[in-house]
């Protein structure tokens, strides 16, 4: 079923899980358009960074839970310029680690480092689903977040398992830098240059919106989704484009809101509905 997409140019609005879904567009034959929605940054005040990862070498965690694979780059990366990333390292050795789908352990294995359990699903319910499995009562335990996300959810379901949760945030979003960004897909999309937008979090329909906004852009944008195919990896990202009159033309089947029921869907309903963009 390779090359399924041959000929269609995709545009995926790019957050921190979108690399696996422009790997599986490509590997179908797509012209994979990526549109960065934010850039990465060093948290702005490193203090409380610091303070942590001073604290997890004073008083040594039990537990290591990482959500992103940049937010242990970027704790060491820090560490490294107080001299204390050794330090860091040895005690992290000593410590259960469980990451949020495969990406933080490829960092960890950066440093020497593996983790002892990575969840099935790469999501928060993931993480909170294997780790209310263990008895975490009395254990210190440190939580790396990342940002523009809700993660009480998370943090009260390992309070409520009795751990003591030690939280650090490294790093922040700039979304304004990649303004320039979503300006230029737009323009793609009104300029007919795009077959198909495919959407997996509702946080990128909003994030289109405002900066189409932001840049005098909206009526542009609309006119370009009135060109381009709307793929919606479920009922939340279709919920939010109905919120802003907008329509989904494809989603993959009820209960398989996933990327490659999606990635299905959209390559029947392109075959069906759109010539293959020339060239």
């Amino acid at each position: 079923m390779a090359d399924r997409l041959n000929g269609y140019r995709i545009l995926i609005l790019e957050t921190r899980e979108e690399a696996q879904f422009s790997k599986l567009l490509a590997e179908q034959g797509a012209e994979v358009v990526q549109c960065p929605m934010f850039t990465i940054h060093d948290a702005p005040d490193p203090a409380p960074v610091e303070a942590w990862i001073r604290r997890a070498i004073e008083k040594p965690l039990d537990d290591l839970v990482l959500m992103t694979g940049e937010g242990l780059r970027r704790i060491m990366k820090l560490a490294r310029a107080r001299g204390v990333d050794a330090d860091l390292v040895a005690v992290l050795a000593k410590a259960r680690k469980f990451t949020r789908g495969p990406k933080p352990g490829k960092a960890l294995c950066e440093v020497g480092l593996e983790a002892q359990q990575t969840t099935e699903k790469p999501t928060t319910e993931g993480v909170i689903e294997m780790l209310g499995k263990l008895d975490l009562r009395g254990r210190r335990l440190g939580l790396q977040l990342y940002p523009d996300k809700d993660h009480s959810a998370l943090t009260g379901a390992l309070t409520a398992q009795g751990a003591a949760v030690d939280t650090v945030l490294p790093y922040a979003y700039d979304s304004r830098a990649a303004d320039a960004n979503i300006v230029a897909a737009i323009d793609d999309m009104a300029a007919g240059r795009i077959d198909a937008l495919a959407l997996t979090n509702l946080g990128q329909v909003r994030r289109l919106i405002e900066a189409a906004k932001a840049h005098g852009s909206e009526a542009k944008l609309r006119a370009g989704l009135e060109r381009t195919l709307i793929a919606s990896v479920g009922p939340a990202v279709s919920g939010e484009l109905a919120a802003h009159g907008l329509r989904t033309d494809i989603a993959p089947a009820e209960d398989h809101y996933f990327m490659r029921p999606l990635i299905s869907a959209m390559a029947a309903a392109l075959a069906e509905k759109r010539p293959k963009v020339a060239g």
